[in-house]
């Protein structure tokens, strides 16, 4: 069954995950939800003098004044009926859309890659050609759009509470992960009963860091498909998100230490080769010395990112 939810302020969160959050809708394993998201908050919209048009969905949002404690307009959560924890969920992005015609990158106090470097607040908004599927800063050169989601993910273990959506954690969340646009498979652990799954913070282009805290923030429409898999009887739970495309399974590390990071997405790919392979632990490791990238995802979100990629075909 397909279904849609437009971004309002009865069906979005802004900046916060939460396993108390009631799901804004309930869909059955196999269904496909059209999510329409949009980015930012007041501080970041145009002047009138620009001539840029704020959406009415996002006007309609700030209007609300809805609690908020991270940067994201995130819509959801939508439930996965009979999803329990220690289940994984499998979330297949069929189509990103941009849904309107400019977005913002931003440079903030005290924020960013070199905060010492960059004191002021300097926001940039750049138009988008959707018909072309670019984007020009006034500034620069004008960019292909490589759109994707920067935030995607389940509610968090109940015992975090509420959290920001800065931050990446075993949930995913704020992943900023450039690679999970269309035609790749996120996978999540299940934390909660229905998992309840949110997404939002639309990106039409980032260079693997992020350095200056944004991407091309931006409101994206994005269809995914859910397949919910039980946990086998017996079997270790399924424990952090990961990933595929066409051509590459991926794995995450999320650390505030970026070496910590590392070593993480480092486990997680020796763990999924010894799970797919007979290779020992130390084979695995030795073969991702010889055969997987490793690069920095984001080192903005104070919880960094790495990202482990492994070509398919290589070994399975």
């Amino acid at each position: 069954m397909l279904h849609r939810l437009a971004a309002t302020p009865e069906t979005v969160r802004f900046g916060m995950f939460d396993a108390a959050f009631d799901p804004v809708l309930t869909i059955a394993p196999g269904d496909t939800v059209v999510f329409e998201c949009v980015s930012g908050g007041p501080e970041v919209m145009p002047s009138p003098d620009q001539g840029l048009a704020i959406p009415p969905a996002l006007q309609a949002i700030h209007d609300a004044k809805l609690e908020r404690i991270g940067p994201h307009i995130l819509t959801g959560p939508v439930a996965i009926a009979g999803s329990e924890p220690g289940d994984t969920l499998e979330i297949r992005i069929e189509a990103i859309e941009p849904n309107h015609d400019w977005g913002y990158c931003a440079v903030r106090p005290l924020a960013g890659t070199l905060p010492e470097d960059f004191p002021d607040r300097y926001v940039s908004h750049i138009r988008v050609d959707r018909t072309a599927m670019t984007g020009k800063p006034d500034w620069g050169p004008t960019l292909p759009l490589r759109p994707f989601f920067g935030t995607a993910g389940v509610a968090p273990p109940p015992r975090y509470g509420r959290l920001s959506s800065k931050e990446p954690r075993e949930h995913g969340g704020n992943m900023d992960c450039k690679e999970l646009s269309v035609g790749a498979t996120i996978f999540f652990p299940v934390w909660v009963p229905g998992a309840n799954f949110s997404v939002g913070d639309g990106h039409g282009r980032q260079g693997d860091g992020e350095v200056c805290v944004n991407a091309l923030e931006m409101g994206l429409t994005g269809t995914f498909t859910f397949v919910l898999h039980r946990r086998a009887e017996g079997a270790a739970p399924f424990a952090w998100p990961r990933a595929e495309t066409p051509t590459h399974f991926i794995t995450l590390g999320f650390n505030e230490d970026l070496d910590l990071a590392m070593k993480q997405a480092l486990r997680n790919m020796i763990d999924l080769i010894c799970t797919r392979s007979a290779l020992t632990r130390v084979q695995a490791y030795q073969f991702c010395s010889l055969a997987v990238d490793f690069r920095v995802t984001q080192t903005v979100n104070g919880e960094k990112g790495v990202h482990g990629m492994l070509e398919k075909g290589l070994l399975f």
